[in-house]
């Protein structure tokens, strides 16, 4: 298994914090998000290469971070070309950017390098293996009044995907999809078939929105928290609760 971590958006929703500073870099409680990731990762048996991809205005700082993190698995950072919101490739973008680049012929994780979470990724993983489907992961969220916010997923009592829509006006559930996918080997080159149908290339679940009416799509309810940490008010928020 391959994983990629989106990293390369500009977050401009989080100035003055990310105008200098990639959003997955942003410490809790004294450590980077994305660190938080690699350690999840590190527990996840049979990956075997982690890609971060990022943009060309924070693509030194990754480098710098990169000599510093501690990972059994080797990380490699990926500068997409973008130099800022005008011309940025978007996550699906981006995840068929490191497809070509690397040449993945695997199965693929894929995880927003903002998503500060706290379930585990084996867990997920050993789902994903069990059911031997398109994963994505989801929880059932309480305040009704932010669904629309999220891409909400309907599902079957099995935990297949019977709908996914990004965004929706008219949430069909409470069931929010968090941005950690897992894809089987087979589905990697249908990335490559979503774009050049010119289908949307930025917000990655968009992705699975379209996958699931082609092939079954699993969700994996976590228990844990997962925080989208898209304004400095939710960031600060996120790092009352999690400081010392």
């Amino acid at each position: 298994m391959k994983a990629i971590i989106l990293a390369a958006g500009y977050a401009t929703r989080l100035y003055p914090l990310t105008l200098h500073k990639s959003k997955a870099l942003l410490p809790i409680n004294k450590k980077p998000i994305i660190d938080y990731i690699i350690d999840e990762m590190n527990h996840v048996d049979g990956l075997d290469e982690i890609y971060v991809v990022t943009n060309s205005r924070f693509y030194e700082q990754f480098l710098d971070w990169a000599k510093t993190i501690k990972s059994n698995v080797p990380i490699s950072i990926l500068d997409d070309g973008t130099t800022d919101d005008s011309n940025k490739r978007g996550a699906i973008g981006d995840i068929q950017f490191v497809i070509e680049q690397k040449q993945i012929d695997d199965e693929l994780m894929v995880i927003a390098g903002d998503n500060f979470f706290t379930y585990s990724l084996k867990d997920y993983v050993d789902f994903f293996y069990e059911k031997d489907r398109d994963c994505v992961c989801v929880k059932v969220w309480e305040d009704d009044d932010s669904l629309s916010q999220f891409g909400i997923a309907l599902l079957d009592e099995k935990g297949m995907v019977l709908d996914i829509e990004e965004k929706p006006e008219n949430p069909k559930s409470n069931t929010v999809v968090f941005a950690t996918y897992l894809y089987k080997r087979e589905t990697v080159p249908l990335f490559a078939t979503y774009l050049a149908q010119g289908n949307k290339p930025d917000a990655p679940g968009n992705f699975p929105a379209w996958l699931y009416h082609r092939k079954e799509v699993y969700a994996y309810t976590f228990t844990g928290e997962c925080y989208d940490i898209g304004t400095p008010e939710s960031y600060h928020e996120v790092c009352k609760i999690y400081e010392d």
